[in-house]
């Protein structure tokens, strides 16, 4: 059976969307639409003018062999609570991409990588902005050292910028949440807005504090790239109220996003919310060695609208590993490509700059 099809899980939601249409231009027919909703797949295929094909699909099944039947690749864009739906896909020798940001899932999905490539399947993760772009730009700082000690990332978010409800409930949860990073080969432990850093940004954006907050590309970048401390911050582009939540955070207040009902109304505060600018801003600093004397790398990089971008790097994934047999495993962003691979595809919505500096 000729294996075409393109199936987007989660493919009429916020950041699902964006990947079925871009790629329907590429892939008229093709694109299908999936989620456990067939009324809402079908809304949004007559949307596109039948240009993507709805499909149902619940992840919490199972899929046999003929629901999966044709289809060559799989974008998951949906938050999943095991891997059973990620090992039928790569049992079936299909092409994998996760947009998933959250580690506990991830780190389950890389010991599937004697799987996939047992049955010829290539999975990526660490697709998006964290992680995915923090990964990639995080390599390039690498790259322009000739020793990496440490890497700091820093993230902030515009507050004017729509998100879909997964990543607000994702953001709300680890608020509240403490962590723990591999650092220097020992387990740290972290409370989630605390351990405060001020992070020049770049441009208009400038000096802005940015709090621990627990991203995947912190778990991922000690390994993938032999850095041996590696910590992930957050801000918001309103200074004050990053400086609130992290108070908020200080005396326990935020543990009481542990009920239901509070939880629920922060979500729909988070949804309703439009005080800032639809933006984000990354920058990575990178410490180490530059020709035996102590220096410092970092790379800028500025842009609009979060889902956007993430769509755009899944789509731009989802070319190559459609178009081409790539080596058969589970691997991070970082592991199989450079930044450089999709700067020209990211022109007008992100912008990148970066700099060394050598200490004397």
């Amino acid at each position: 059976m000729l294996k075409d099809k393109i199936v987007v899980i989660g493919g009429y939601g916020h950041v699902g969307q964006g990947i079925c249409q871009e790629l329907a231009k590429s892939y008229p027919g093709k694109v299908y639409a999936a989620g456990k909703t067939l009324s809402r797949a079908e809304a949004f295929s007559q949307a596109t003018d039948g240009r993507v094909r709805p499909l149902q699909i619940d992840i919490r099944e199972i899929p046999g062999e003929q629901l999966l039947a044709g289809v060559k690749l799989v974008i998951m864009c949906l938050d999943q609570q095991n891997t059973a739906f990620a090992e039928a896909c790569l049992r079936q020798g299909i092409r994998y991409i996760d947009v998933s940001a959250d580690y506990r899932f991830l780190s389950q999905v890389e010991l599937l990588h004697s799987l996939a490539a047992a049955n010829g399947a290539t999975a990526i993760l660490s697709v998006g902005l964290a992680p995915g772009l923090t990964n990639l730009l995080s390599l390039q700082a690498a790259g322009l050292l000739d020793k990496t000690d440490n890497i700091n990332i820093s993230l902030m978010l515009g507050l004017g910028d729509s998100h879909g409800k997964a990543a607000i409930e994702w953001t709300i949860d680890n608020l509240r949440r403490d962590f723990h990073t591999i650092t220097q080969g020992k387990r740290q432990p972290h409370a989630s807005l605390t351990d405060g850093r001020k992070t020049d940004f770049g441009g208009i954006l400038g000096r802005r504090t940015a709090y621990r907050f627990n991203f995947a590309d912190q778990h991922i970048l000690p390994r993938t790239l032999q850095v041996p401390d590696v910590s992930t911050r957050l801000c918001f582009d309103h200074a004050f109220l990053t400086w609130l939540m992290s108070v908020l955070k200080r005396i326990g207040v935020l543990s009481m996003l542990n009920v239901g009902w509070i939880r629920k109304g922060a979500v729909s505060l988070f949804s309703a919310m439009k005080l800032g600018e639809p933006l984000f801003a990354l920058k990575i600093d990178a410490y180490g060695e530059l020709k035996g004397q102590p220096a410092h790398a970092e790379c800028f990089l500025q842009g609009t609208e979060e889902a956007a971008i993430t769509a755009r790097v899944a789509v731009l994934l989802a070319k190559k590993l459609y178009a081409a047999e790539m080596e058969p495993g589970v691997f991070h962003i970082e592991q199989l490509y450079r930044y450089e691979s999709f700067e020209k595809n990211l022109a007008g919505i992100a912008d990148l700059s970066s700099r060394v500096t050598v200490r004397t």
